[in-house]
């Protein structure tokens, strides 16, 4: 019986202490799953967090680029607001000015007018009192119309065959004279029309660029480029969808040319900033100067006309830029120079 005991306590104990173990692996399995799951929902909150504001930083910077985007589009539209007022503003001004010119004109048609018809009144009240006047002589002195005539042709002929000769020689050298007085007015008068009638007929010029973003580099941050560009210059740069251009316009052509061989030179260049722009805008300012004076001496050697004032020498140099109907000016000045030089060795003068 002890023998069959033993065993059976043993294997009761060792069930025991079997089933309290079990229990001890299964509590301490459960507590450590409940804290992986702690801990991945915690991760998982955390990994939630990090793309909220991943995401909420992403959203902000794609919006400061769209503002900044916005910004420069503003800036843009701004500065064509600006050039088409201006352009508006000149029109007014020209439209204004024409105005103002047919308002005077009409004035002096009336003014015209009015005068024509008291001339004509005048006229008509001498016409009368003529006819009132022979009418009252003849009847003083008792003769036909006719005859009153014929006496006075009479007596002015015996008088003019002893005063005919003279009379007639004075009147030829006056007439002479005034004639060779008027003829080299009316002469000069016409050469001093022909040569300075000159008229400007473009104010613009495009300039290629290599690629459209560099519209974007002579525009700069903010437009601070093309407004220092503008400044320097005294020009204005225009910059909208045309491909592969800029336009430069001005009514001063030798500013217009400065200004398109010194953005010439600052795309060659590519560096672009206000400080770059007003070194390369003065070093050509100086190089078109000289250009301008080695094109005035170059005309007056043509035109054999040397040791002019150095003024008169850039004048005839910025004649250079300009054009009218299509001839070059200066050019069109020295044949005008050279045929007023052979008419006035014809008059004399």
């Amino acid at each position: 019986m002890e023998q069959y005991l033993i065993p059976l306590l043993t294997l009761v104990v060792g069930g025991a202490l079997g089933y309290f173990a079990e229990r001890g692996i299964r509590g301490r399995a459960y507590k450590t799953r409940d804290d992986i799951i702690k801990d991945a929902e915690r991760d998982a909150e955390n990994v939630k967090k990090t793309a909220e504001l991943t995401a909420k930083e992403d959203v902000l910077k794609r919006r400061e680029v769209a503002e900044k985007e916005l910004n420069a589009t503003r800036e843009e539209l701004r500065q064509h607001e600006r050039h088409l007022d201006k352009r508006e503003s000149s029109l007014e001004d020209l439209q204004e000015s024409i105005s103002k010119r047919e308002r005077m004109l009409e004035t002096t048609q009336q003014k015209l007018s009015d005068r024509s018809k008291g001339v004509e009144a005048r006229e008509r009240e001498l016409d009368k009192l003529l006819k009132q006047t022979q009418e009252q002589l003849f009847q003083i002195s008792g003769l036909e119309p006719k005859a009153a005539t014929d006496m006075l042709l009479d007596r002015l002929d015996r008088e003019l065959r002893h005063e005919t000769g003279a009379v007639i020689m004075k009147h030829e050298q006056d007439m002479k004279q005034r004639c060779e007085q008027l003829a080299r007015e009316i002469i000069g008068m016409a050469i001093q029309r022909y040569a300075s009638a000159h008229t400007s007929e473009h104010t613009i010029s495009a300039i290629d660029i290599p690629s459209d973003e560099m519209k974007g580099r002579i525009i700069g941050r903010e437009g601070r480029n093309i407004r220092a560009f503008e400044k320097a210059t005294g020009v204005d740069v225009i910059v909208d969808d045309t491909p592969g251009v800029v336009v430069v316009s001005a009514f001063d052509s030798v500013r217009r040319e400065t200004a398109k061989q010194a953005l010439v030179k600052l795309i060659q260049d590519g560096r672009i900033h206000p400080t770059r722009i007003d070194e390369v805008v003065a070093e050509t300012q100086k190089e078109m100067e000289a250009f301008i004076r080695k094109q005035g001496n170059e005309a007056a050697q043509e035109a054999g006309v040397p040791n002019l004032h150095e003024k008169v020498l850039d004048l005839m140099g910025r004649l250079y830029f300009r054009t009218s109907y299509s001839q070059n000016v200066l050019r069109h000045s020295i044949e005008v120079a050279h045929l007023t030089g052979l008419m006035a060795e014809q008059l004399g003068l």
